[in-house]
């Protein structure tokens, strides 16, 4: 559904690139990360992809056509839910979206399923000028999919959020996948990515380091290693390998002899994967 070939981009007056002939691909119904620290280029590339940037150098493709071909017919194929959400703020949630829907050719999604879907249903009348943080979010995102995009670009969509809306958020995310959409998600939040994207690409300074999977990435980086907590009064912790550990003795042992709390590998977590592989952390 995108691809991208060789991209490069340089801001009017600026001294260098800001994207540097990076290439990726993504396909049908898959979330595809793009990490990285803020400055790193994650938000260009969305806006270059969103035709928000058009003076690009290299190749891109959404939907089997070559990005610069598209007419404005190509905003009724995507929705974009900006980290910044923008609204009217002197208009009330159901103007906003009744209004950013006539846009749109095609057929809606009814304006209170969408504001129910993430429970602004009793605040519809109400101006979005009196919104919080989490409640603009969550009305930028359902804003982006009301017209049911073929593909979705969100920008840091749990940012603001608290964690019962972002839970719910990171559902209905990993729902529109199920139903085959392609969704890019540029974060700097590595547990949302690793909860939700199929693979991930590490961005640093306009430069794409790596490409995989969060699960092969934690593999790959991580030690194979087991902790186990045990004992009552006094936790204790032991580290063994993860090689041949069903013939490890003493680790048979301790699980025969001792109250085990609790087990688990010692995994990387793709913060520490982000710095070894960047040498860069995501502030």
């Amino acid at each position: 559904m995108i691809h991208v070939k060789n991209l490069e981009f340089a801001y009017p007056g600026s001294s260098g690139d800001t994207i540097r002939n990076i290439s990726f691909e993504i396909a049908r119904g898959e979330i595809f990360g793009f990490l990285g620290p803020s400055g790193a280029g994650k938000s260009t590339t969305q806006k270059i992809l969103t035709k928000l940037l058009r003076n690009f150098r290299g190749e891109v493709q959404l939907a089997g056509k070559d990005l610069k071909h598209w007419s404005s017919e190509f905003y009724n194929h995507i929705g974009v839910g900006f980290e910044l959400p923008n609204h009217y703020s002197k208009l009330t949630a159901l103007e906003n979206l009744r209004f950013f829907g006539s846009f749109y050719s095609g057929s809606l999604i009814p304006p209170m399923d969408l504001l129910r879907m993430v429970g602004l249903e009793k605040d519809a009348k109400k101006k979005t000028g009196e919104y919080s943080k989490g409640m603009k979010v969550r009305l930028n995102f359902i804003r982006a999919i009301m017209h049911d995009p073929e593909i979705l670009f969100l920008d840091e969509p749990t940012s603001g959020l608290d964690p019962a809306n972002a839970r719910n958020l990171k559902d209905i995310i990993l729902d529109q996948k199920a139903r085959g959409k392609t969704i890019f998600l540029t974060t700097h939040n590595m547990h949302d990515a690793e909860e939700l994207c199929d693979r991930v690409s590490f961005i640093s300074d306009g430069n794409l380091v790596v490409t995989d999977s969060p699960r092969r990435l934690k593999l790959l980086n991580g030690k194979r290693i087991v902790k186990v907590e045990y004992g009552s009064e006094k936790i204790q912790s032991v580290e063994y390998s993860l090689d041949k550990l069903g013939e490890n003795k003493d680790f048979l042992e301790l699980l025969r002899r001792e109250n085990i709390v609790a087990i688990h590998s010692k995994e990387a977590g793709l913060d520490d994967i982000f710095i070894k592989v960047t040498g860069r952390n995501l502030n």
